[in-house]
């Protein structure tokens, strides 16, 4: 069974930092491609950042501005998020994506994965 469980959202203050952690099990992680949504109540899911499957090559959305930075440890079957400078606008639940068959075209669109965790909510005060 696949199972991704997120972990180390909570509430920080504007220009805090967070690090984000998804741990996997029951896939042949260094298989997948890794990626990061978020969502806030009443919109859709977007894309953050993702990862390829080696680790050699990123993608973040344009509101990331050089704040975040996405990586993965193959032997820890494991994917990070750190997130810094953070502002209230990046106040979601952030979730975390897998799957094993994506090109980089694929990478900002949701339906393309797979397989999901529940999220960690991140919450930000100005």
């Amino acid at each position: 069974q696949v199972q991704l469980v997120e972990s180390g959202g909570g509430l920080v203050q504007a220009g805090d930092s967070l690090r984000l952690t998804c741990a996997t099990s029951g896939l042949t992680f260094r298989q997948y491609v890794m990626a990061w949504f978020r969502q806030t109540p009443g919109e859709e899911r977007e894309i953050v950042a993702a990862i390829t499957r080696r680790g050699d090559g990123t993608y973040y959305a344009d509101f990331v501005k050089g704040r975040f930075n996405v990586s993965r440890d193959n032997a820890a079957n494991t994917v990070y998020l750190q997130m810094n400078s953070l502002e209230p606008e990046d106040t979601a639940v952030y979730y975390c994506a897998a799957d094993a068959r994506l090109i980089r075209a694929q990478y900002e669109r949701q339906t393309s994965y797979h397989y999901w965790g529940r999220g960690t909510q991140v919450t930000v005060s100005s």
